[in-house]
């Protein structure tokens, strides 16, 4: 015999969670896990080998891998806020874009042309200013402290590089940081209860009821 669906009182009335529901924040955390398993990998190859070159075929599968990956997380994440969901999805799309055309039309492997010309970050960056934002909701809605470490220590480190600011040691070392921040985070989202993650689902039916209504009004 099938249970009864739990019914949840939220800000705006009740509301159910579904296997869609479900299905959506397995879907997010899944791309979220492949997303730092690759950059994980990414980047022990370069802390560990970072001066054979044999390892940089290997960075650029693995950081579509990333790319694609993120991509999925950013579609099926839960965010109050329409036009911030849409725009850490323009982050995305604009990073993937800019990683696309320098990995196309630059002889060098896409890592390298990244580590030796900063500025390509101007394009990259955006890539990862997206990721920011997955850990800048995280730390706003759960208070993890490996996303409140997050959110700044990722444009200290990318803007520092860009600006050539920070000297290569300390880059390692902040590389690492995320590295185990980004592991931690994505392995304790698979222990986190579900419905947490899809949020309050009245107040995404009352926000869609009002641009609905102010749709109807502009006509």
């Amino acid at each position: 015999m099938q249970a009864e669906p739990v019914v949840y009182q939220g800000q705006f009335g009740e509301f159910t969670i579904n296997d869609a529901d479900r299905r959506g924040v397995i879907v997010y955390r899944g791309g979220l896990m492949v997303a730092a398993l690759c950059f994980a990998i990414g980047a022990g190859l370069v802390l560990w080998q970072g001066a054979n070159p044999a390892i940089l075929p290997w960075l650029t599968p693995l950081y579509t891998l990333f790319c694609v990956s993120l991509g999925v997380s950013l579609l099926t994440i839960h965010i109050y806020m329409e036009p911030l969901h849409r725009a850490l999805q323009v982050f995305w799309a604009i990073g993937c874009v800019a990683s696309l055309a320098i990995a196309h039309f630059n002889p060098e492997p896409f890592a390298l042309t990244v580590y030796r010309y900063p500025l390509s970050l101007l394009g990259v960056g955006f890539t990862f200013v997206a990721l920011t934002g997955i850990f800048f909701k995280e730390a706003f809605c759960f208070d993890r402290v490996e996303t409140k470490l997050l959110t700044p220590l990722v444009p200290v480190l990318l803007l520092g590089h860009l600006a050539r600011l920070l000297p290569s040691s300390l880059e390692r070392v902040l590389l690492l940081f995320w590295v185990i921040l980004f592991l931690v985070f994505a392995l304790r989202k698979v222990t986190q209860p579900i419905p947490p993650d899809i949020g309050d689902k009245s107040v995404f039916d009352y926000l869609k009821q009002q641009r609905l209504t102010r749709t109807d009004v502009s006509r």
